[in-house]
């Protein structure tokens, strides 16, 4: 919070510093006058007046009086207050400086203060004699003496306000005598005049009470709270602001307080910042607002507000500077930006841009300047300011291992290289590769972030793997390549889409016809996926409310005893729909099939499947649906999967019973054929990057050779 530093008018003026300089001039004459005197008696010592030596030096002459030594009894002022009202002097200064030389309207005192005033004739120190140096407990009470204007939520958030920095509220757990507890009261009352003069009462009265409370060595610690009238700007000088012609209403209205507004220290505050939020919105890129004074006047019961605004010029945005563009351009810059030469200067934009390029992980520190520039007069008044980048690059190369096994994969190890600006501006380059028990894989991946535009991903990447699962063995070379709009945590957006191509070379185990073995296939097929989704949750890992709708087509080719034709299709929707503060109900469906071709026509890999702990938790990974002569998934052409879960929240943690439902069938649309279900319970951590969950399952209705138990930890909600 912002000081406000306060004179006050209607007497003479007196400041610290006229009190000072009298001081001064007082010392000074005193100095003059001795050295005078001094040098008196020293020229009448040179010159051997005979008759002074005499005088000064005769044996019998009265001693002189021994200097004043003196020393003032300590008054009573030094000593801890006894218990009982301490009303504030009328003159005195409180914490923020204030200095007050006029007297406060005399108010009358009600009939609420004057019985305070008769417990206070009640209490007295004799009262406390008994109690020593005992350690003793106490309760602060509030006695608002006939203050009905003070209502109830501002007395809410006063109360709130003196119980942070209440010396009697955060010393309660010490041990405290008498003396202790009533210093305590005096450092509390001196604090409630302070809070009540932020809601604009300069005329309280303020008393403090303490008495025996109901049970041995327990204390009540009263205040009486006499708040006078609540005072009122009168007027309000914005300083340079009235120079500005064009913006002054919009800028004025923006700060919003008025005369005969009641003085408000928050709304003082809150009226700055909007001020300053509006000027920096609407091109004043060099506005500056100094620190509020208040002017009050106790006769009108009233204050003036001065606030020192130099608004400065009006400006535009110009280029985006880059001194060292060795880690990206400062093409790249613009292109990440929300602004464009000749849009008005607006200070959002700069924090927008400050976050996205942080977003980028290539920096660890940046500053972005607005720097005037010479062309100064290229759109009528509105001037030009410049954009400098000055960053200073983060480690751009990781190196990663992970090593982990899993009852559906086995043993599994993964490393794997990138450099981030591999290619300035941000053109990463990663290389990875997987050895397991089911899985060997070598992949070179290249990824250009912002392509374009913002948050535009080109992608390319070619993969060599041999994949051996229950549901399908397949050796197979990609290429792909692809263009995406990406969401991400800093900025989750409501449309997100990709489009791309794959060319692929696979060679795959597949069941004859007959069902009654398996034989290896080779598949050749080329594809052009495209995806779109809405987003209208309202957390990317942790949605509460809202609902998402995503659509997934793949036109594709393959060439494998002829040349024909297919189309893969999926629809995705979840609803998240909040019961209370800490209970969301949330619900999924998915829908799928492959158009065109028949089963056998479609590789093994490019088929339907589901089961696990994105599909049916309480299944295995791919195990559900139509299976061979060895009890081992060959996947579908149509799929269809349904999730409720209810999501319980305990501060940090949450458990979420959950129900599950889905199936693989073999025709391009589902059949009669009864879904599996899967239940169980998770629990969740809500770490500050997202909750993480563990969620274990078994299937209702199993398939023979299925597992009773499935686990399932990841990072996010399970949709």
């Amino acid at each position: 919070m912002r000081a406000l530093s306060v004179a006050v008018w209607g007497g003479a003026l007196v400041t610290p510093s006229m009190v000072v300089a009298q001081q001064e001039q007082a010392v000074e004459e005193q100095a003059t006058d001795t050295e005078t005197e001094n040098n008196k008696v020293q020229d009448r010592l040179n010159n051997s007046d005979e008759a002074f030596l005499s005088e000064a030096l005769d044996p019998d002459a009265p001693l002189a009086p021994m200097p004043d030594m003196e020393v003032d009894w300590p008054g009573f002022e030094d000593l801890p207050p006894l218990p009982g009202p301490q009303p504030l002097a009328e003159n005195e200064s409180d914490a923020t400086g204030e200095i007050e030389t006029d007297q406060p309207v005399e108010q009358l005192v009600t009939e609420e203060e004057e019985r305070f005033r008769e417990r206070e004739e009640a209490a007295s120190a004799a009262n406390f004699v008994d109690l020593g140096d005992s350690n003793l407990s106490y309760q602060v009470k509030f006695d608002y003496l006939d203050s009905t204007e003070f209502v109830a939520d501002q007395r809410g958030e006063f109360e709130s306000r003196f119980n942070q920095l209440s010396k009697l509220r955060n010393l309660d757990d010490d041990d405290a005598n008498i003396a202790q507890i009533s210093r305590r009261a005096s450092e509390d009352r001196k604090l409630l005049d302070q809070l009540l003069r932020n809601y604009g009462y300069y005329d309280s009265e303020i008393y403090q009470l303490i008495e025996r409370g109901g049970t041995a060595g327990e204390l009540e610690v009263e205040f009486g709270l006499q708040l006078g009238p609540v005072y009122t700007l009168d007027d309000i000088n914005l300083g340079s602001l009235l120079t500005i012609k064009d913006d002054y209403p919009m800028l004025r209205d923006a700060f919003g307080l008025e005369s005969g507004t009641p003085i408000n220290s928050d709304e003082i505050v809150a009226a700055n910042l909007r001020l300053d939020e509006s000027l920096a919105e609407n091109g004043y890129a060099f506005a500056a607002i100094g620190e509020p004074d208040l002017l009050i006047d106790h006769a009108d019961n009233t204050g003036d507000l001065t606030v020192p605004v130099t608004p400065e010029d009006k400006y535009q945005f110009g280029q985006i500077i880059a001194p060292d563009e060795t880690l990206m351009s400062a093409r790249h810059y613009q292109r990440i930006a929300r602004f464009e030469p000749g849009d008005v200067y607006q200070r959002s934009r700069m924090d927008d841009l400050r976050r996205a390029i942080l977003a980028t992980g290539l920096v660890s520190s940046l500053t972005l300047t607005p720097v005037k520039s010479e062309d100064s007069n290229t759109q009528g008044d509105i001037k030009t300011v410049n954009v400098q980048v000055d960053a200073v690059a983060a480690p751009l190369r990781t190196i990663a291992g992970e090593l982990g096994y899993g009852s559906g994969e086995g043993f599994r190890a993964e490393v794997s290289w990138e450099h981030r600006n591999f290619f300035p501006s941000e053109g990463l380059v990663r290389a990875r590769g997987v050895a397991g028990t089911q899985e060997q894989l070598v992949s070179l991946l290249f990824r250009r972030n912002n392509f374009k535009e913002r948050d535009q991903v080109l992608t390319a990447q070619l993969l060599v793997s041999n994949i051996n699962r229950d549901a399908f063995e397949a050796s197979t070379i990609l290429l792909r390549a692809g263009l995406e709009r990406q969401t991400n945590l800093i900025f989750q957006k409501k449309w997100t889409w990709s489009i791309g191509a794959e060319i692929l070379a696979t060679d795959e185990r597949d069941i004859t016809a007959d069902n009654l073995g398996t034989q290896r296939k080779t598949f050749f097929i080329g594809a052009l996926p495209a995806t779109l989704n809405y987003d209208g949750s309202n957390d990317l890992l942790d949605p509460t409310t809202g609902f998402r709708l995503g659509g997934q087509l793949s036109p594709e080719i393959s060439l494998q005893d002829g040349t024909f034709t297919y189309v893969r299709a999926q629809l995705d929707t979840s609803y998240y729909q909040p019961v209370s503060d800490n209970v969301v109900i949330a619900g999924r469906a998915r829908v799928a099939s492959i158009i065109g071709a028949d089963l056998l026509q479609v590789a093994p890999s490019r088929r339907l499947y589901a089961g696990g702990g994105g599909s049916v938790r309480g299944f295995g990974f791919q195990q559900i649906g139509p299976r061979d002569i060895n009890n081992d998934p060959i996947g579908g052409r149509s799929l269809v999967e349904f999730s409720l879960e209810t999501r319980v929240r305990f501060g940090n943690f949450g458990v979420v019973p959950f129900i599950d439902a889905g199936n693989i069938y073999s025709d391009v649309f589902p059949d009669k054929a009864s879904l599996r279900f899967g239940a169980g319970i998770g629990v969740r951590y809500y770490s500050s990057f997202g909750p993480i969950r563990v969620d274990v399952g078994t299937p209702i209705n199993p398939q023979p050779g299925d597992s009773r138990i499935g686990v399932y930890i990841s990072l996010g909600q399970a949709f």
